[in-house]
């Protein structure tokens, strides 16, 4: 039974991924910040050295930030990961990547599917799919997984946000612009733990089947789970600067 090492074990994804695998009974080794730093070569040589398949959860996510802090968003999502590739191929390990659909400009009005050519609009994106591209340039086994809007009980996400925002707001204004498909970590980390098992390779993509506008998922959400709130449309252009 192969060895699983799981990077940034700590985080909403990570330690879904970490349950599940444990839940098979596979040996799991965890690291995660901040004793653990993806962006240093002895924490990728650590890891590499630690087990049999390399799993990558850790990642720079805020989007908005990356704007900001594009040097550290380039190194964690992106040369850290080309990198970890390089020590996975000399050792022999597997290394599975997640990726998102932040690598595509979103103007597709179908689903994207892996075939389509990568234009991403953000540095969040230039990021990933730099180290989409570094990881499969490494001459590593390796699988990236592509994933959208995922949220989790371990971490800040979508739902986790309008909660908070209600607590001091009565109407929320969300958008109605943007499609997508919500996506749980549990879900993620049991699809990995079965593409493991049969050793998939290259760059998959994967989404929950039911999809909805922001708002939409927002509105039924919060009937439930705040139901004083309002929430109500709103095109992107509402938000920019």
């Amino acid at each position: 039974m192969d060895s699983i090492v799981i990077l940034g074990s700590g985080g909403m994804l990570g330690s879904d991924v970490v349950s599940a695998f444990s839940a098979r009974g596979c040996p799991v080794v965890g690291f995660d910040q901040p004793a653990w730093d993806i962006t240093r070569h002895d924490a990728r040589q650590e890891a590499i050295a630690a087990g049999d398949v390399i799993i990558n959860c850790a990642a720079y996510t805020d989007v908005d930030g990356a704007e900001s802090n594009q040097q550290l968003a380039t190194s964690v999502n992106g040369e850290a990961v080309g990198e970890l590739g390089l020590l996975a191929a000399a050792a022999g390990r597997r290394v599975v990547h997640f990726s998102t659909d932040f690598v595509f400009d979103g103007t597709k009005e179908d689903p994207y599917i892996e075939d389509d050519a990568p234009c991403p609009i953000s540095v969040y994106g230039h990021s990933k799919l730099l180290g989409e591209s570094m990881l499969a340039a490494s001459g590593c086994d390796y699988l990236t997984v592509r994933l959208q809007w995922t949220y989790g009980r371990h971490g800040e996400n979508f739902f986790t946000r309008l909660l908070k925002w209600a607590e001091t707001r009565d109407v929320l204004q969300v958008v109605d612009d943007q499609i997508g498909s919500p996506t749980a970590t549990v879900d993620v980390a049991e699809t990995v733990c079965e593409l493991v098992e049969k050793s998939a390779g290259g760059t998959l993509h994967y989404a929950a089947s039911e999809y909805g506008s922001r708002y939409e998922i927002a509105a039924f959400a919060m009937a439930t789970l705040a139901p004083a709130c309002s929430i109500v449309p709103c095109g992107s252009d509402a938000f920019k600067s």
